[in-house]
C-alpha cells in the first residue's frame, strides 16, 4: 500500500513531465548551426569556409541562369549557408546545388523541339549572323526578341550573342505561346512543319 506522501508526489512529477514533454514536442526540428545559436561571438569564416560559400553561389547562379532560359521558376535560396558555423552543413549545401546545377543544365541541353529547331536553323543562318533586321541563327527580328526574351536583349545584346541553345529556348517559348511554328513560314514548310 502507498504512502500518502508518494500519492502526493507522483501526479506533480507526471504533471512536471508532460509539460517538459508538452514544450519540446510542438518544437522545430533545429536548423543549421549558427553563431547565434550557441550564444558567442560570431566565428570568422576560414579561407576554405569562403570558398565553398563561393562555390554554392556560383553552383546557384548557374542553376538559375538556365532556370531563366528555360523560363522555369527558380529554386528558393536562403543564405543560410552564409550565416550558418557548420561545415558539414555547408558541404552538403554544396553538393545539393552542385546537382540541382548539373540537373538544370542537362534538361537545358534538350529543348522540347529540338530537333525542329536544328531543322529550321538549316535553311535560316549562322547561330551568330548579325545582320539586321533578322538575328542569329532562327533569325529574330527585335520585336520578337523583346517579346520573348527581353532580359537576354538586355543582358548580353541581339540574338547573335546568345548561344544556339539560348536562341532555340527563346524560339520554343514563342512556340508555347500559340505562334507555332509560324514565325518561319518558309523553312517550316521546307522542314514538314506547317
Amino acid at each position: 500500500m502507498r504512502s500518502r506522501q508518494s500519492r502526493v508526489l507522483l501526479p506533480a512529477v507526471l504533471v512536471g513531465l508532460a509539460a517538459a514533454l508538452g514544450s519540446t514536442a510542438g518544437a522545430s526540428v533545429p536548423g543549421p548551426a549558427t553563431s547565434a545559436d550557441e550564444g558567442s561571438a560570431p566565428r570568422a569564416l576560414t579561407k576554405a569556409d569562403r570558398r565553398v560559400v563561393r562555390g554554392i553561389i556560383a553552383q546557384r547562379n548557374s542553376t538559375w541562369r538556365w532556370q531563366d532560359v528555360m523560363l522555369e521558376p527558380r529554386t528558393p535560396y536562403t543564405a543560410t549557408v552564409e550565416k550558418s558555423t557548420s561545415r558539414p552543413y555547408r558541404s552538403w549545401a554544396l553538393r545539393v546545388w552542385e546537382k540541382r546545377a548539373k540537373q538544370a543544365w542537362r534538361k537545358a541541353q534538350r529543348p522540347p523541339h529540338y530537333s525542329q529547331w536544328q531543322c529550321i536553323h538549316r535553311y535560316e543562318g549562322s547561330w551568330v549572323d548579325p545582320n539586321a533586321p533578322y538575328y542569329g541563327g532562327l533569325q529574330m527580328d527585335l520585336s520578337f526578341q523583346r517579346t520573348y526574351s527581353g532580359h537576354l536583349l538586355d543582358e548580353k545584346g541581339t540574338a547573335d550573342n546568345w548561344s544556339p541553345l539560348e536562341q532555340m529556348w527563346v524560339a520554343e517559348r514563342a512556340h508555347a505561346s500559340g505562334r507555332g511554328f509560324y514565325p518561319w513560314p518558309n523553312t517550316a514548310r521546307f522542314c514538314g512543319l506547317l
